[in-house]
């Protein structure tokens, strides 16, 4: 048995950026911010990691999802190949977000008050 499971917890770090590969499949992507304090100096590290949602995760996300709100998510680590514009190949990890819940109340603009 083998196990691809990522857990992570922290702050969206750019609205995300919707695609529409077919008419009515949404995908997702942003990257999400996680800190953790590094050694008695207290000093936090932060890591960014690129998260990549389809279907109705997507919807939510283009719908709730911006800059700064804070998420729980659940997925799949998934590496993907590719060339650049020079000729280099590249490889990128990046989170396939199978659960996300929105943790705590995102801040309200005035326009949603009114």
């Amino acid at each position: 048995m083998s196990v691809n499971k990522i857990i992570l917890l922290g702050y969206v770090g750019n609205d995300p950026e919707m695609r529409y590969p077919e008419r009515d499949f949404a995908v997702a992507r942003f990257s999400l911010a996680t800190s953790e304090p590094k050694g008695a100096s207290g000093v936090e590290i932060t890591d960014w990691h690129t998260c990549i949602l389809t279907g109705r995760n997507a919807s939510v996300a283009e719908r709730y999802v911006r800059k700064g709100t804070r998420v729980y998510l659940e997925g799949k680590l998934r590496y993907r190949e590719y060339e650049d514009r020079y000729k280099i190949k590249r490889r990128v990890a990046e989170v396939e977000v199978i659960y996300m819940e929105l943790v705590g109340q995102p801040a309200a603009t005035s326009s949603e008050n009114h």
